[in-house]
């Protein structure tokens, strides 16, 4: 049985994990990229659909900055962390968060679900890989059925896609 001191330590991580997905959130509405940049590893990587990621924190930056820059006002927020520790510098994560995204002249709204790799790295920890995986994105005036259609990932200008999630064992009616 671990001793008090490293359940105290384990719950001082997971809080300083969970305070890591708040703050880069937060970061990122508020395109402070300087603390965009501190959530993650020197060699972290971000991969999301369309993006297969690179693999330092300044081209996870950059890429970030350069997706936003046609954005509106942006709200993520995150509904739950996930985390299982794999030793005590390295634990995985699974973040559910809702997103509200100014696309051109609409609101898109929709969730995600990260699957992260958290390293403690420069003393603290932080983000080393994060792949973000859509499970529905709509305008709001399409969100009625954004969870009911077979193609319900409805990026601006593109074609729409099947979530990233599919509900397991449900067919999903065609578009």
């Amino acid at each position: 049985m671990a001793t008090l001191e490293e359940r105290v330590r384990r719950l001082e991580d997971r809080a300083e994990l969970q305070d890591l997905v708040a703050a880069y959130f937060r970061a990122v509405d508020d395109d402070d990229y300087d603390a965009v940049g501190d959530s993650f590893t020197e060699d972290a990587e971000f991969v999301a659909s369309g993006f297969d990621g690179d693999r330092t924190r300044d081209a996870v930056v950059a890429f970030l900055r350069a997706a936003r820059a046609g954005m509106g006002q942006t709200v993520h927020t995150p509904n739950y962390v996930q985390i299982e520790f794999l030793s005590d510098c390295e634990a995985t994560g699974l973040v559910g968060a809702h997103l509200e995204l100014g696309l051109g002249e609409q609101t898109y709204f929709g969730a995600v679900r990260y699957i992260d790799l958290y390293r403690r790295a420069e003393g603290r920890w932080r983000i080393a890989r994060r792949e973000m995986k859509a499970i529905h994105m709509a305008p709001w005036s399409q969100v009625e059925t954004s969870l009911t259609s077979a193609f319900n990932v409805r990026w601006p200008g593109a074609q729409p896609l099947p979530s990233d999630c599919p509900r397991k064992g449900r067919a999903m009616p065609d578009a």
